[in-house]
């Protein structure tokens, strides 16, 4: 007969066994592991499980691993996200700079120049420009609209390696869609792409059709215009001809005032003012100059003296000249307004005629001819708008 002792060893060696069986039937009954590996581990010994009664040690985390087994791998989730990863794994490279490298204005990636304020922050050059040329038209200090720190032309500089960068973040062509840098797109866009939109080469003779690019050689082999009879053509030319007719004017015209006997030019530099009224104005003037023997002032206003031009889209300069000399007699004379030497502003010439007199020595406020608004907001934000003035006396 056995002993106390001897059976209650027993049904500790009898219940460790039961547990071994039962793990290994479960794993015949759960059938092969997926993914090829028929074993989870190596087979459990007697008195190895933690059921059971008896003092059996409970297994570390991942003692059951094989040696030989490859070691798991992170599971990749769509987007490049990794599971278990940090937030944020999901977003390319170039949307996470283009909130980086974005103006802090209009929130778009600078095209030219990129210029930075004393703390860092980034603007394009045209958000730059409006930015002073608002400050002036409301006569405030312009500041960052990031931080509020002082901004002007001199407390701000490029940032060339901002620049360099953007240049280099792929952007959209929006003709064929593919994605290039944006240094290459430019090119891309004008030159290179199948799709890009392009006029007849007929479009001289009134044809209006323009296409993607690919398609032109179809069309001009179709065109029907190279086809029309002489009169029809003729409609089409007389059009073309009064638009060329008024270019050639202006420059005979520019032309036969340099024959002029009397012919005076000088460089003026308009400043800014304020006028005296409850809500001021802005308004430019030149200090007192001299051309043809006579002293002449040059005043300028925004927008015709319009009473808020900084809630205006459109921004434009008109002009007038002043005779502060006396004269003996009346004084016929040509003049017109040029970019200075030192500027890039793009000016169109126009002549402009006037007969001063002692008692009518101030001509109209005429159109300064600039391009567009963009051009009329690099004046406003400079300190000084400095331009050429030429004027021809008219001999009777």
């Amino acid at each position: 007969m056995s002993g106390p002792d001897e059976r209650e060893a027993g049904a500790g060696g009898g219940g460790g066994v039961g547990a071994g069986a039962a793990v290994a039937a479960l794993g015949e009954a759960a059938g092969p592991v997926p993914g090829g590996a028929e074993e989870a581990g190596p087979p459990l010994g007697p008195g190895v499980a933690a059921g059971g009664g008896g003092g059996g040690r409970q297994a570390e985390p991942g003692a059951e691993r094989d040696s030989d087994a490859p070691p798991k791998k992170r599971l990749k989730l769509p987007g490049g996200a990794e599971g278990g990863g940090g937030g944020g794994g999901g977003v390319k490279l170039e949307e996470r700079l283009y909130s980086v490298l974005c103006c802090t204005v209009c929130l778009d990636l600078p095209k030219a120049s990129v210029y930075q304020c004393t703390n860092g922050h980034l603007m394009c050059a045209g958000c730059f420009i409006h930015l002073l040329a608002d400050a002036r038209l409301k006569e405030e200090q312009a500041t960052c609209p990031n931080c509020r720190c002082e901004i002007s032309k001199s407390l701000c500089c490029r940032n060339l390696a901002v620049e360099k960068a953007v240049s280099e973040l792929p952007s959209e062509c929006g003709f064929c869609l593919r994605q290039f840098p944006r240094s290459l797109l430019e090119r891309h866009q004008k030159e290179e792409c199948q799709d890009r939109v392009t006029r007849c080469k007929y479009k001289r003779i009134g044809c209006p059709w323009q296409g993607p690019f690919h398609e032109l050689t179809v069309h001009e082999a179709e065109c029907t215009h190279p086809t029309k009879t002489g009169n029809e053509l003729m409609e089409i030319l007389d059009e073309m001809d009064q638009t060329h007719k008024k270019e050639m004017q202006l420059y005979n015209s520019i032309f036969g005032l340099l024959s002029f006997e009397k012919i005076g030019y000088t460089e003026v530099q308009f400043r800014p003012y304020r006028t005296d009224d409850f809500i001021t104005r802005l308004y430019y003037e030149t200090p007192r100059f001299t051309v043809l023997n006579q002293t002449w002032v040059l005043k300028a206003r925004v927008n015709d003296s319009e009473r808020n031009p900084n809630l205006s889209c459109k921004r434009t300069l008109s002009f007038q000249l002043i005779l502060k000399s006396k004269i003996n007699s009346p004084m016929e004379c040509s003049f017109l307004l040029l970019k200075g030497p030192y500027d890039d502003v793009k000016i169109n010439p126009v002549i402009y005629h006037f007969v001063f007199t002692n008692e009518n020595n101030e001509t109209d406020y005429v159109p300064l001819p600039i391009i567009d608004s963009v051009e009329c907001n690099k004046l406003l934000a400079a300190k000084n708008i400095n331009l050429r003035l030429f004027i021809f006396q008219i001999q009777k």
